[in-house]
């Protein structure tokens, strides 16, 4: 059977389609390949391309081959020393067999085949299967609203959508492309009337007038041509388009306390880093609204997010009252799906855990599609986590929970808060 791959479409670039094929058959070994990738990569350089390995030993395909081909008849030397039925001896030391080479305590050999991946197919990889969860079509407001947006020019419309700079170019382009034969005759006529004025011989008076009268006739004509025509009005044309039944916004809630080591803070940048490379990357209707906490709570830029070095104490509840004042002020819940992700070390000022507890229940997961926690730290559990685990009990999927201890968790982690949930 004939396979035939068309290529027109993908100019020099002629093994794209071989490509496709080969990362969709090696999909398991490179998803791996991006995770491990993932976790030992610093906060800049995570999103770039990455060199992917794979065994040998998972490279080998079946070949099809010729045959000698006629009647071959092989005749295969016997043995003194064994007949059929006998048992043969386990090889001393359990190596099985003699191959060559030196002895390792390795089960598999080294990677063999090593090739690179864009920027695109190791974010396709490392994003795939990922998902906001709940995420749903809001009902807005008022059904009916469209939002105007420029379209060019017509030539049918309102007076209040006149163009007039437009209209008048256009006005004088006709009248130019009108006049152009009579105002070239003129302009020729003209000519012959100045050289038979300087000429003092020979001058022709009854030519001399016949010129001017040809001339002044010219321009009449022309000057009866209109100075702007319905045909040169230039309306600018809006089209009207709907607005979208579905948006997002995703509040990242960071603290920056002091019990917050720059090695933890590390993790959680990295954390809420691969969380905004993929929203930015699979929704383009989201907005995203970065605060900062230790004993007072600030929304900041995406710069001063990831990069401040500004400390201090510990408030969570600080935290949650802001992003409580950012939902109702500019994100209604009737328009907009509203995510959280809220990351810190689990430790809080005594007496503040409660009051977290009580703003996120009566205040702030009502308003939420997900929220989603994630404590970074090797040790027990602090005790906002204990907080936590009642209020999770109580709204279910909808609030989740993770814990991070070492760097390499961070993508494990982020998977989990954020796979596909199956319908």
């Amino acid at each position: 059977m004939s396979h035939i791959i068309d290529r027109r479409l993908n100019a020099k670039n002629k093994s794209t389609v071989n490509r496709q094929r080969f990362l969709g058959r090696y999909n398991k070994h490179i998803k791996k390949a991006v995770a491990e990738a993932v976790t030992q990569r610093s906060i800049t350089d995570v999103e770039n391309g990455s060199d992917i390995t794979i065994p040998r030993k998972d490279m080998s395909e079946p070949v099809f081959h010729h045959g000698q081909g006629g009647d071959v008849t092989t005749v295969h030397p016997g043995n003194k020393e064994f007949v059929a039925g006998d048992r043969i001896k386990r090889p001393q030391g359990g190596a099985g067999g003699g191959g060559s080479g030196d002895a390792s305590n390795s089960g598999e050999g080294v990677d063999d085949f090593t090739f690179h991946i864009s920027q695109e197919e190791f974010l396709d990889f490392m994003f795939e299967d990922l998902e906001l969860p709940f995420l749903v079509k809001k009902q807005l407001k008022d059904t009916t609203s469209f939002d105007l947006h420029h379209a060019g020019f017509s030539n049918k419309g309102t007076p209040e959508k006149l163009n007039i700079v437009r209209s008048l170019r256009s006005a004088h382009a006709r009248r130019i492309a009108l006049s152009g034969k009579e105002r070239r005759e003129a302009r020729k006529l003209k000519k012959e009337l100045e050289d038979l004025e300087q000429s003092v011989d020979s001058r022709d008076a009854e030519r001399e007038a016949e010129l001017r009268n040809r001339i002044s006739a010219l321009n009449e004509k022309i000057k009866r041509l209109p100075f702007i025509d319905e045909f040169d009005l230039k309306f600018n044309n809006f089209v009207r388009t709907p607005r979208p039944s579905s948006k997002a916004v995703m509040l990242c809630l960071m603290d920056v306390s002091g019990s917050m080591t720059q090695e933890i803070k590390d993790v959680a940048k990295r954390f809420f880093l691969l969380l905004y490379l993929f929203l930015q990357r699979n929704y383009k209707q989201i907005e995203v609204v970065f605060i900062r906490h230790h004993t007072s709570a600030k929304e900041v830029e995406e710069d001063d997010f990831f990069y401040s070095r500004e400390t201090g104490g510990t408030i969570v509840s600080s935290a949650l009252e802001l992003a409580c004042k950012v939902v109702k002020q500019r994100y209604p819940a009737s328009d907009w799906n509203v995510y959280v992700a809220q990351a810190s070390d689990g430790d809080n000022w005594e007496g503040d855990s409660s009051v977290c507890s009580k703003i996120l229940t009566t205040h702030l997961l009502p308003l939420v599609q997900y929220y989603a926690y994630v404590e970074i730290t090797d040790r027990d559990h602090q005790n906002l986590w204990r907080e936590y685990e009642s209020i999770q009990e109580v709204f279910g999927e909808s609030f989740a929970m993770q814990q991070i201890k070492t760097a390499a968790d961070i993508y494990p982690v982020f998977r989990r808060l954020f796979e596909r949930k199956q319908s």
